[in-house]
């Protein structure tokens, strides 16, 4: 197949997005399959122009304000379907749509193009987290649109797909995402790490993601001055500091990637996520395949990911003292803390990325062959 994958944010920013559509284009050359990227340009330097050994065409951009990593892309539709045009795709993947992957649908629906929308992140619900609650309805439009008009929407758990359901779109099938089961592993821990994390030893407690309002990080602070522990901050984002300022008893690592962050993730002893816009969350996956059991707020993708009493605990949004209740049963029990990662590592076992990636190829067949069905019924339509 020629695949177009338009993507609402890429490299050299590293997110959830971008590190699942590095996975997509690994598999698809590894399938012999043909691929296009269009992505946001990245500000100074432009980014890679090539990924998986496919060409990366990059649009002009700007920064959004006070969180210059993420770029919202420029241009018109009209610029969107002269690319469109010229390679000539199959299918048009589009990943977590919404400024560019909006003109992208449109773009290929004026070509006669099937188009498969991986929706990724809940963006209405950022609105409040920003301060602009009466955006979010308008928001949810424009997520409406998009994914009415897409030929077949990708959901990443049960939440979502239900939510988008209810929202009245229709043509949604549940793509979850695979992990990395070699990368990620208890055969990472790192003694000397932990060591220089946290000197006095204790319990390691664990966020891993980016320093965003959406995330909620600062909900971990009714963890502080629980005995024999030591909250550790892995990412990076622009409320690094107001954090830091907000935790002074946890550890900032800043940004970890690569083998340094499988080496962090598997020191862990336990790991905690309290963003409540989470559409699936990876982390919490990577955590699981590394044998450290979690503790997430439940809702959206955490209540696919993590089993009560067996690979974590889940507590209600907004009920900060339940969080702290299920970090301290687990935190002061090492026998049912590693009881929970080993049945959290059994888990993911099976959940690749080549399994997921053959999955997601079968979606794009299905979108072709409903738009091949669709303009066949115009056309006797037409002829009638």
């Amino acid at each position: 197949m020629r695949i177009a994958v338009v993507a609402e944010s890429f490299l050299p920013h590293m997110n959830g997005v971008t590190h699942s559509l590095l996975q997509v284009l690994a598999h698809l050359r590894r399938r012999g399959d043909d691929a296009l990227v269009i992505a946001p340009s990245s500000g100074p330097g432009d980014g890679p122009r090539a990924a998986a050994g496919y060409p990366v065409h990059r649009l002009p951009s700007f920064p959004l304000r006070n969180y210059p990593d993420v770029r919202v892309a420029a241009g018109t539709v009209a610029r969107v379907r002269r690319l469109l045009a010229d390679f000539a795709p199959d299918v048009v993947h589009i990943a977590s749509p919404f400024v560019l992957g909006w003109r992208a649908v449109q773009a290929a629906r004026q070509l006669g193009i099937p188009t498969v929308s991986v929706y990724q992140t809940e963006i209405p619900a950022y609105a409040a987290r920003y301060g602009l609650p009466w955006l979010e309805q308008l928001l949810w439009q424009r997520v409406e649109n998009i994914h009415g008009l897409s030929t077949l929407t990708l959901a990443p758990s049960r939440f979502a797909l239900e939510q988008l359901q209810g929202r009245g779109i229709g043509r949604v099938h549940l793509w979850r995402r695979g992990v990395d089961t070699a990368r990620f592993s208890p055969g990472k821990y790192d003694g000397a790490w932990r060591a220089s994390v946290a000197p006095e030893g204790g319990c390691l407690i664990g966020y891993v993601g980016r320093l965003a309002a959406e995330k909620q990080v600062e909900d971990l602070a009714v963890l502080a001055g629980l005995p024999g522990t030591r909250l550790v901050i892995i990412g990076s984002g622009p409320l690094r500091q107001a954090l830091q300022d907000r935790l002074p008893e946890a550890h900032f690592t800043g940004f970890l990637g690569g083998e340094q962050l499988a080496r962090a993730m598997a020191s862990l002893d336990l790991l905690v996520h309290p963003g409540e816009s989470e559409t699936f969350c990876q982390t919490i996956q990577e955590a699981q395949a590394s044998g450290v059991p979690v503790v997430a707020v439940g809702r959206g993708g955490p209540l696919d990911l993590v089993d009560p009493s067996r690979t974590g605990w889940t507590y209600a949004p907004g009920r900060l003292d339940e969080l702290r209740d299920r970090v301290l049963d687990l935190a002061g029990d090492g026998i049912k803390r590693r009881a929970f990662g080993r049945a959290a590592w059994e888990a993911v076992q099976g959940r690749t990325w080549p399994v997921l990636c053959e999955q997601l190829a079968g979606y794009y067949v299905q979108a072709i062959e409903i738009k091949r069905r669709a303009l066949n019924a115009e056309a006797r339509t037409y002829l009638a």
